[in-house]
């Protein structure tokens, strides 16, 4: 918290000129973000990979105590939910996700392709459960691969996931993940594939952590290129730390970061977002950030993490205008 009272005396009058330059042209652009009454809550989910060692039961009792609205349920290699026993586990996942009063508000898959065999299984059985939103896989640049070829091949296969959306009534997202390789890191290429295609059953999971690493000073601009396509939100924070002759990203605690939280939410509340909100810990807790079923820490110290993330979380929503449903 402290590393965020330092960050807010430092950015305000910035801040300020960025929501005052923004906010009303914000409001005008039209396009497939997510929109609803004003003063309608927004909700908050938790990203299951960092209870990978918990049972579908416990989970969602733990995260219900815990104060959350629903979950981000991992469907793919390694997650919650194998993707060849989807048929099987999904629905059992959902009861016990709905069973402790929680709405199964995302699913995250490793879905890039239509014609993979496992997609059209996951789509068809998120639609039977009444599973709106799935985060998509990534693409990746390949060397000696033309950037325009790649961007062709992405759009490609974005059309024919839209197609099976469309048909069975999901939306897939596509996460801007910063890095080397990654189609979607500088936000641009993504803006076009989906401006090209213009469906409202493909869009963005804007990450704003990985939008700062790219973009540290273009993040506003880059945002207000892609808002109105986002429509979920993925929440994390980290800073830049130097060792020796290299600088390297390190995940920390929401609010203890690089990133800008009370200027990002209050451009989001200009938007009318009012998606599913995913919180993610990926700063060391005992294999939890990465998903690991074995701990080695106490796993109250998991849980006492995700307790103060989600509080200061809800705190910057609510000071950006956003109604909680809590």
């Amino acid at each position: 918290m402290a590393r965020l009272s330092r960050q807010l005396n430092r950015r305000q009058f910035g801040g300020a000129l960025a929501l005052g330059a923004l906010s009303t042209t914000l409001k005008s652009e039209p396009g497939s973000a997510m929109r609803s009454p004003e003063g309608s809550p927004v909700r908050t989910c938790i990203f299951s990979k960092h209870l990978q060692w918990l049972d579908y039961k416990e989970m969602a009792e733990t995260v219900a105590r815990l104060n959350f609205d629903g979950i981000d349920l991992t469907v793919r290699p390694g997650g919650h939910v194998e993707p060849e026993n989807v048929e099987r586990d999904l629905p059992a996942a959902a009861a016990a996700v709905r069973e402790a009063g929680l709405d199964l508000l995302i699913m995250t898959t490793a879905i890039n392709d239509p014609d993979d065999p496992h997609t059209e299984k996951i789509l068809a059985t998120a639609a039977d459960l009444d599973i709106e939103f799935y985060r998509m896989g990534y693409f990746r640049y390949e060397k000696g691969v033309p950037v325009d070829q790649v961007i062709d091949d992405v759009r490609r296969k974005m059309e024919g996931l839209a197609e099976l959306n469309a048909r069975h009534r999901v939306r897939g997202n596509y996460q801007n993940h910063a890095g080397t390789g990654y189609f979607g890191a500088s936000l641009w290429d993504l803006r076009e594939v989906l401006n090209k295609i213009g469906s409202d059953h493909l869009g963005s999971q804007f990450d704003i952590r990985h939008s700062v690493v790219e973009g540290a000073f273009s993040w506003v601009v880059d945002f207000r290129a892609l808002s109105q396509h986002v429509q979920t939100v993925a929440i994390k924070d980290f800073f830049w730390e130097r060792e020796g002759d290299q600088w390297n990203v390190i995940n920390c605690p929401l609010g203890e970061g690089a990133v800008d939280f009370p200027t990002y939410f209050e451009l989001l509340h200009s938007t009318g977002f009012n998606g599913p909100i995913s919180l993610h810990l990926e700063y060391p807790l005992g294999g939890a950030e990465s998903g690991r079923r074995d701990l080695t820490i106490p796993s109250h110290r998991v849980l006492d993490a995700m307790r103060r993330d989600l509080s200061l979380l809800n705190q910057l929503l609510q000071e950006a205008g956003f109604s909680l449903t809590n």
